[in-house]
């Protein structure tokens, strides 16, 4: 809801937002932005470290004195990038890419479901990374550990129309006080402990490097995800695998790509992480 209300605080029909081809607005979140904005995509390729490269979104521009096209509004940049890999885009990029959206004329929304996996990955300030944005949205309840909850941040004005476009949506909420005390206490708790859930994808990544008949994807591991595939000659195919490993008390799960994602988190500990490989080892072995 975050980074639809962005938008919709944004733009009006008709109009349109660049975003990548595996950015998270685009992949996941069920075309709200057209459903209920009446928002046009335009996609453009991610590149292989999770980033768009300036030519495209120069290229990405429409002519605004030609009424036959749509109106270029928005940029989102997805900052870590969840679908390449779980990367981190470095300040450097996300300053460019702010220089090169002020210069088209375009509103900048960086959708940081987990900026602070990026911050301490780059052990760069989130602040840092997202100076040169317009808005952005995080995410309370991925690494940060709340149970629910995300927070949207930009200028005054942008947040008193999403506040009305958030209660528009069905989002307003009178008892949210308990979520914000579980937020804030993510804020000032959780985010220096997520060196450890890279610390333990990256165990996790070696163990499966080990294994014969899997093969890591995506430059795995990258923040606290860690992306694999099956060789063909495993003679196992990824919906048995998932069965298996949940027989032996691991949850894991595919993407549409065929790949199976690993995600590690703050109830993930080194046994966990060895029960894991473990499990993987008898399997496919």
């Amino acid at each position: 809801m975050g980074n639809l209300v962005a938008v919709l605080a944004v733009c009006e029909r008709g109009d349109e937002v660049i975003m990548g081809t595996a950015g998270h607005t685009f992949l996941h979140e069920a075309g709200g932005v057209s459903a209920l904005g009446g928002v046009v995509i335009h996609t453009i390729p991610n590149q292989e470290d999770g980033s768009l490269a300036l030519e495209n979104i120069e290229r990405a521009m429409r002519d605004p004195g030609d009424y036959h096209e749509p109106i270029s509004r928005m940029l989102i940049i997805e900052n870590t990038q969840n679908a390449c890999g779980g990367k981190a885009l470095s300040a450097d990029y996300m300053h460019s890419v702010g220089l090169k959206a002020a210069e088209l004329g375009l509103y900048f929304h960086v959708d940081g479901a987990r900026i602070f996996n990026a911050a301490v990955a780059l052990k760069t300030p989130a602040a840092t990374l997202v100076k040169s944005a317009d808005s952005v949205t995080f995410c309370l309840s991925k690494g940060l550990c709340a149970p629910i909850g995300s927070v949207l941040c930009g200028g005054k004005q942008f947040i008193e129309r999403a506040r009305r476009i958030r209660k528009l949506l069905g989002g307003g909420m009178r008892q949210a006080g308990i979520i914000a005390a579980a937020g804030i206490v993510a804020l000032e708790t959780m985010v220096e402990r997520l060196e450890a859930d890279h610390v333990r994808a990256n165990r996790l990544a070696e163990g499966l490097s080990e294994i014969a008949g899997i093969q890591l994807t995506k430059g795995s591991p990258n923040t606290n995800m860690v992306f694999f595939s099956l060789n063909p000659n495993v003679g196992l195919d990824n919906g048995s695998l998932i069965a298996e490993m949940k027989a032996r008390g691991v949850l894991i799960n595919d993407t549409s790509e065929g790949e199976i994602r690993l995600v590690t988190h703050n109830d993930i500990d080194d046994l966990a992480i060895e029960h894991c490989l473990k499990a993987l080892r008898e399997i496919v072995s």
